[in-house]
């Protein structure tokens, strides 16, 4: 069974932009911001998620901050993508519980390679 990928950002050219890179090899569900994602997550358990970490209403530091604290979603990896390239943001993400960042514009390679890596597929 295909593993299951969660996009969440904000912006529909970058939900595109990662689903279409993603949608050949895993199942993908995209949504427009973190809010969402909870919804879905009481439902749908991710085996990945990609989370941006500029959004209205909850940015990706809080979110990560809502499932570390969970005990059915700590576990789940998370990915930030953020198109702040700076060393202060990744060393935050990181030490937020992320696994990793990558920046944007997403380049669908590196999106596809990182994605199996967390996945244990590389």
């Amino acid at each position: 069974m295909q593993k299951l990928i969660f996009i969440i950002d904000d912006n529909d050219a970058n939900l595109s932009m990662a689903a279409s890179a993603l949608e050949d090899e895993y199942r993908v569900l995209t949504m427009p911001s973190a809010k969402k994602m909870f919804s879905v997550l009481e439902k749908r358990k991710a085996d990945l998620i990609l989370l941006d970490i500029e959004m209205d209403e909850m940015n990706g530091f809080e979110a990560i901050a809502v499932l570390k604290e969970s005990p059915q979603w700590s576990d789940i990896p998370v990915v930030f993508l953020t198109g702040w390239n700076d060393d202060k943001i990744k060393a935050s993400a990181l030490n937020s519980g992320a696994i990793d960042i990558i920046f944007k514009p997403i380049v669908p390679s590196v999106l596809r390679d990182s994605v199996k890596k967390y996945l244990g597929e590389l």
